[in-house]
């Protein structure tokens, strides 16, 4: 009995961390798994394809600077990266709706494993020389990046972002600012978060060193780095499918 503890131990592990009862450590886990993630494939859409693929202020910058030169080739391209990021997320967010009403306790393993399922058809995107198809791989990756967001953003009520760190560094720099409010004016009774700021930590931390292996990767082997990043979100969200 205690071996096949054991050996179901992972299975449970990932079980909770997909379901549908929640916890802060259970919310924190999934999003430092998913943030790797999303590190490793933001890296790989650079090496890839020359784009940070989770960076929508640079796609809404590069809109509004190229329509103004009349590049409309380029500004096509923002628009597509763009819609495709926005699709992503209002597809996980009716799936996760869906599934609440029907089957709740799959209702974030669902996008999770179809996550995984597109990063394994983006792993394919290598076959794809011509400028659209090399286009297609880049909106493929932008709709994987705006469904992950709209899942943790769901999974723990808008506390946590995973594909990008703009707002995780401006908040880490507002606790920062607090802590110096604290050193220099003690009875002010400002104080840091100090939970907060270890969990925004924890979670760049995280996003840097997918970042970096997804770097190596991709720039190793190509497109086909994406298979065991897709491999990884179904072997998590995998047990949340399966019945009790």
């Amino acid at each position: 009995m205690a071996h096949r503890r054991h050996i179901t131990r992972p299975i449970i592990s990932a079980r909770v961390l997909v379901g549908h009862r929640r916890s802060r450590g259970s919310d924190l886990s999934l999003a430092t798994i998913l943030a790797a993630v999303a590190g490793a494939a933001n890296a790989g859409g650079f090496f890839a394809l020359g784009q940070y693929t989770s960076h929508m202020t640079g796609y809404l910058s590069q809109l509004a600077d190229n329509l103004v030169l009349g590049n409309l080739w380029v500004s096509l391209i923002a628009v597509l990266a763009l819609g495709a990021f926005i699709t992503g997320a209002a597809f996980s967010t009716y799936l996760i709706n869906w599934e609440r009403l029907h089957s709740a306790r799959r209702q974030y393993a669902l996008p999770i494993a179809l996550q995984g399922v597109f990063l394994l058809l983006f792993a394919t995107g290598g076959i794809f020389t011509s400028e659209l198809g090399r286009l297609f791989a880049l909106c493929c990756l932008c709709f994987i990046m705006g469904m992950q967001n709209a899942t943790i953003t769901k999974i723990s009520g808008a506390r946590i972002r995973t594909t990008h760190a703009t707002g995780m560094v401006t908040d880490i720099g507002i606790e920062l600012g607090r802590a110096a409010v604290a050193l220099s004016a003690p009875a002010s009774g400002i104080r840091p978060d100090r939970s907060k700021l270890q969990i925004l930590l924890t979670l760049v931390a995280s996003f840097l060193a997918g970042g970096v292996v997804g770097a190596v990767g991709f720039g190793q082997i190509g497109f086909w780095f994406a298979l065991p990043l897709g491999l990884t979100l179904l072997g998590l969200a995998g047990p949340g499918l399966r019945g009790r």
